[in-house]
Order: C-alpha cells, then structure tokens, then sequence
C-alpha cells in the first residue's frame, strides 16, 4: 500500500513545468531519451482525470499555490498513492481555493483514497472530514465522527478542560487615559491574518486568546511589523517603530537569534550583559556604542530590579532558566522604554515561582503605564489579569470580552460559537 505525503509548502520545483514536476525521477522514454510529449499527453490526462484543465508546459510557479498543491496531490495519487496525508494544505489559501482543494480531497475520498488531513481550521474539519482525531502536546487524546462531535466537545478535547466558572475574580484597574496608546482598524494581511480592529490604552492589559494555530501570533507579527500589513490604518502615540516590542516565550523556538531582525530572539552564548543592552545598542546605531561601563551598570540594575538569578553579568544566557531568559529579554526590551509591549506565550516552560513572577511583573508593567498585549494559553491566567480578552479562530478575529463578563467559561465558549 503507497503512502503519499503533500506538505503546506510545496516540496516541487516551480522552475520547472507542471509535467515535468508530475513525472520528474520516472519520465517516459524512447531510446533512451525523455519522451517529452508522452509526458505532456499524460502529465494533461492526469490533471484533466481530477477536472483541472491547465497548461501542462507552463512552469509550476506561475500557478497559484492551490494549483501547486493540487499538482503535488496528483503526483502522489499517480505515484500509486493508497493513503494521502495532507499536512496544513489550505495554510495559505484563500476561500476558493480552499473549495476547490476540497472538491478534489471529496473526489479522491470517492474513488476510495484515505486521506489524512492535518489542520488547525477547526471548520475546515467539520466541512471535509469523516471523523475527526485529537492529538495534545504529542499525544492521542481520542477519535470521533465529525458528525457525533459537537464543536464545544472539539474544543474541550483540544484544550484538555472541562468548562467552569472557577476564574480568578478581581475588580478592574484604573485606566491612565481612555485615549489608546496605539490602535488598529481593518488591519490585517491577506493569507496571515484576516482584517482585525484593536485598541490598547496606556495600563491596560488586552488578551489575545484562540486554540494553536488560531492566528495569535500571526497578529502579533502583523502588529509589530514582521509581516507588514497589506492595506490598514493604525495611529500611535509615537513612531511605531520606536517602541512596539515583542517578546517570545523561549527564543530556542525560533532559528538563529544571531539576526537582529528577530527581535523575540535570544543570543544563546551571549553573556546576560550583552543579551540586555542589544535592542539599546540597535536602537542608538552602531556608530554610538555603549560604553562598557554603562553597559554593567544597566545590567547590574535590571537584575536587581527584576531578580534576575545569575550568577554574575557575564553568565551566558543559555545556562539561565527559562524565567530567568524571559526576564533577561523584558529587561531588553524595557530598556528602550516602550510605550507599548507585546507577550507571547510569556509564562509557558517555566516553573510555578518564575511563574508568579513574571505575572507580578506583568502587572507592574501595567500599573506603571504601560500599554500590554499578552498571548496566553493559561486560560485561567489571560482571567487573573487582563482588562479584556480578544477570541480568534481560524485567524480572525470573533469576539472581545470585557472585563464584567470575563471568566474561562466565557472564553471557552467564545472560541467554540
């Protein structure tokens, strides 16, 4: 039995046409050379068998990313392809071509090809599929009908709780200003994230909440400008670029932090002296470099401030914990004096006491003015401290919580409506 694999990016070669990537490693031959119209006729019989009628000598990179995906699945199908694993296909597709990938998974499943499709859009799961299994931090959790599984029962399953009404209770901070530090409207970017309105005011805490793969990071991204928006409006205190910063949960998560532009990123063998005045020294140029002693100094003040254990300045980060790194990036970052931060994940692979502190330092943040947005998956967390909670699913966003109304019932029942 042949298994065939299609991934979210197209492992073909776009510089090449549409038949020879269908037949590239076993093209026809005739005296011992490629019989490229051979080729042609079946590379177009093959894509005409699935209802798709294109130029087979076109290079696929001409095609759309659906039609490059819909090639792969065809070559898998005619490399004998009994079951089909389709991982993230519709990642980077839009409404159509979504369809259009779906008529010919319900085409394929017809003709009695299995397939496995791997996905996060939990509606996607519903329109296409037989039933439906869960996996949780890499293990099985359970297989159901997709027509016997109510979505708040997915949701439970994926999040591995129960609902309840047993959230942190806390009366609602004192706004600095009702003018926004920074907001956005219609913002967003075509195959990232789909248009989103959001303020946040100096002091204010605004939660971003969705199950994995729900578009908080996407959002997050598109705000701070790593992927820039495709058509929007947002308005500021201050130039943007000065002082949105955005701090990841563990920079091993991300590829070499030795790139400045990664600005989540840690130096893993880095000294935490070094690791703090980075964004500072970016910020100044270059050609301003920061005197060592200012460098200890500013050093030797945010690990007192924030209680950073290490055992001198020149520690290299990598052998600090994993609170201890987050704290040595929001000392980065606090540094510059922004006006607005943006946390992703902040408390997740850390231990109970890093925890706590990073959550009293959230919440110092906060008092002292500052304009937060925190991605959480600790639902009861985003409850304990957040003015308000902002739901996405499917990478839109679906519905904001205010603080009266605010509790894990009501988030989990926003990201199941």
């Amino acid at each position: 039995m042949g298994i065939g694999t299609v991934y979210q990016e197209v492992n073909l070669l776009p510089n090449m046409s549409v038949a020879d990537n269908l037949f590239i490693g076993r093209e026809p031959r005739r005296f011992g050379f490629i019989h490229r119209g051979e080729m042609i006729r079946r590379a177009t019989e093959l894509m005409q068998r699935y209802g798709f009628s294109l130029d087979v000598t076109e290079p696929l990179g001409r095609f759309s990313v659906a039609m490059q995906q819909i090639v792969a699945i065809c070559r898998a199908i005619d490399l004998s392809a009994k079951v089909l694993i389709l991982d993230e296909p519709t990642a980077s597709l839009d409404t159509s071509e979504v369809e259009m990938l779906f008529t010919l998974m319900r085409h394929l499943r017809d003709q009695g090809i299995s397939l496995i499709f791997v996905t996060h859009f939990l509606e996607q799961v519903y329109a296409v599929t037989d039933r439906i299994t869960v996996l949780r931090n890499g293990e099985f959790v359970g297989t159901r009908n997709t027509k016997e599984l109510p979505y708040i029962e997915l949701v439970k399953m994926m999040l591995g709780r129960e609902l309840d009404n047993n959230a942190l209770q806390r009366a609602g901070r004192t706004l600095l200003s009702e003018n926004p530090t920074v907001e956005f409207e219609n913002y967003g970017k075509k195959g990232v994230i789909a248009p989103f309105n959001l303020k946040v005011r100096p002091g204010e805490i605004v939660g971003l909440a969705g199950l994995l793969g729900s578009g908080r990071t996407e959002m997050a991204e598109v705000i701070f400008g790593i992927k820039p928006a495709t058509a929007a409006s947002h308005r500021s205190k201050a130039n943007q670029d000065r002082y949105v910063h955005r701090i990841n949960h563990r920079a091993t998560d991300w590829d070499s932090a030795l790139k400045i532009a990664k600005p989540m990123a840690i130096i893993a063998a880095a000294s935490v002296r070094e690791n703090i005045i980075l964004a500072l020294q970016a910020q100044r140029g270059w050609l301003r470099p920061i005197a060592r002693k200012e460098q200890q100094h500013i050093a030797e003040r945010f690990i007192r401030q924030l209680g950073i254990r290490t055992p001198s300045t020149e520690q290299p980060i990598e052998f600090l914990s994993g609170g201890n790194q987050q704290k040595v990036l929001l000392s980065r970052w606090l540094l510059t004096k922004p006006q607005f931060l943006i946390l992703d994940e902040p408390t997740r692979g850390i231990d109970v006491g890093a925890h706590a502190e990073i959550i009293r330092l959230i919440e110092t943040l906060c008092a002292d003015g500052l304009a937060l947005l925190v991605i959480s998956s600790e639902l009861e967390e985003l409850v304990g401290y957040a003015d308000r909670v902002v739901i996405l699913r499917d990478r839109q966003q679906i519905a904001e919580i205010p603080l009266e109304q605010l509790s894990v019932a009501a988030i989990m029942n926003a990201i199941a409506a």
